[in-house]
């Protein structure tokens, strides 16, 4: 078979830059250095070298160069890297002398990772961690995406389907071998045994109220309620800036306005929504239907009255699937004594114009965040791939014991096979091409 390309590519952030990083993999890396720099340093040892032009000898910097014999590299191949000055004029011509070379090509988005997944350096599911490592925005994101990059679910899931495997071949010997003499009749009776405690083992990780994902999604909370509550308002106290239009007029708001958060190391996307009300102006229709659906799928619903205004303040009695708190604004314009909530399960009273009661509402909000996404010791699960795969594995376990109690052995084997096959596709070990242009796809160049 031919050889792949050799790839390269700017992996540190786009110049100008105190350092410039440029990454070489490929069966021709060694070439590169031998080309570019006129040596090979030892392995894993930073020399200083002149960078020179392959055409015409110039220098075109000087810097570190680094050499990482495969199969022992980050992508599993030869590669080497450049440490140079961050100027623009400097990456694009050490680029560009890579680009000359025969055999060597510009990386694609996530091409490094991927290699280093296709040849075992890496399984799938700490592909995806490294991917939410690089995108990660606030503290708890970091720690969970770190511990997939170490392999706390590929580990797992790889000891799970070497169980599966051992229960299958316990099953299968009994059918293929069940008239030799060495064969024990009780096989049956153990696979069932680790079928079982699998199954209860797996899905004790799926009842995990989906925190991973939310975590690495972030908790939505959504700002409802009737126009001129001072939804915007309290909006842009809460992201300290002018992040919505605010003006005296019903209706100004028309479309989803969202804000990230970090609270104390979580992630959370307030959304300021349309007024709620009835109208007949077929864009206002619109930006109410929005604002329903967004607040119908948020994680916290906080429905935003004005407290001076009478008509509003049980217009909050409304149902919602998410937990619903009340926040009667506008304090500052009539007592602030606490009234009737409704369906409520928290009332909050502040003034978005002044900002009494704020420092309050944020910390109920940061809370409700902890309390909603500190992951526990079973959370193995961040992406609706990884649930969809373990949902896959109990189904098949299910099935197996179901066949098991009816003797059909061959239908127990092959529901194993079906159960150590999911678990193969979390890891990346089996039938995953479909899936690799989606995950790979996201990733910077250089990576």
């Amino acid at each position: 078979m031919p050889l792949p390309d050799t790839i390269f590519a700017l992996s540190s952030g786009p110049p100008p830059a105190a350092i410039a990083v440029v990454r070489i993999s490929g069966p021709k890396a060694r070439f590169a250095l031998e080309t570019l720099i006129g040596r090979v340093p030892e392995a894993r040892r930073a020399v200083l070298a002149q960078v020179k032009d392959p055409g015409n000898r110039e220098v075109l910097d000087s810097g570190l160069a680094l050499w990482f014999p495969g199969p022992g590299s980050e992508t599993g191949e030869d590669s080497a890297e450049l440490q140079l000055h961050g100027g623009r004029a400097v990456v694009a011509s050490v680029l560009a002398a890579l680009g000359c070379l025969e055999g060597f090509r510009p990386a694609e988005p996530g091409e490094f990772t991927r290699r280093a997944f296709e040849n075992g350096r890496l399984d799938l599911t700490e592909v995806e961690g490294l991917a939410d490592l690089v995108y990660a925005e606030t503290e708890a994101q970091r720690r969970q995406a770190y511990w997939q990059l170490r392999g706390v679910l590929g580990e797992r899931a790889e000891h799970w389907r070497k169980q599966v495997i051992a229960a299958l071949a316990m099953v299968e010997a009994r059918i293929d071998f069940s008239d030799e003499a060495d064969v024990p009749e009780g096989l049956l009776g153990p696979a069932l045994i680790v079928a079982r405690t699998l199954r209860d083992e797996i899905s004790a990780g799926l009842a995990d109220e989906r925190r991973g994902e939310r975590l690495r999604e972030g908790l939505v909370v959504a700002l409802a309620g009737p126009p001129n509550a001072g939804k915007s308002s309290l909006l842009n106290r809460i992201a300290r800036r002018e992040a919505a239009i605010v003006t005296p007029f019903p209706g100004t708001t028309r479309d989803v306005i969202e804000v990230h958060l970090d609270l104390e190391g979580y992630p959370v996307t307030i959304v300021d929504t349309a007024g709620i009300r009835e109208t007949k102006d077929p864009i206002e229709q619109e930006g109410v239907r929005r604002a329903r659906a967004r607040a119908e799928s948020a994680d916290l619903v906080l429905w935003v009255v004005d407290a001076s205004r009478a008509e509003d303040r049980m217009a909050h009695d409304v149902a919602y699937g998410a937990e619903l708190w009340v926040v009667r604004n506008k304090i500052d314009l009539l007592d602030p004594s606490l009234q009737e909530a409704g369906q409520a399960q928290k009332v909050l009273s502040v003034s978005a114009k002044t900002g009494a009661g704020l420092d309050e509402m944020v910390q109920g909000l940061t809370d409700f965040v902890r309390a909603a996404l500190m992951p526990g010791e079973s959370v193995l699960i961040t992406r609706q791939r990884h649930r969809t795969a373990l949902g896959d594995t109990v189904a098949a376990l299910d099935r197996a014991l179901a066949e098991g109690k009816g003797g059909r052995e061959e239908i127990l084997a092959e529901e194993l096979r079906l159960a150590a096959r999911s678990l193969g596709r979390l890891t990346g070990r089996v039938d995953v091409e479909d899936v690799l242009d989606a995950i790979f796809r996201d990733f910077c160049i250089g990576k």
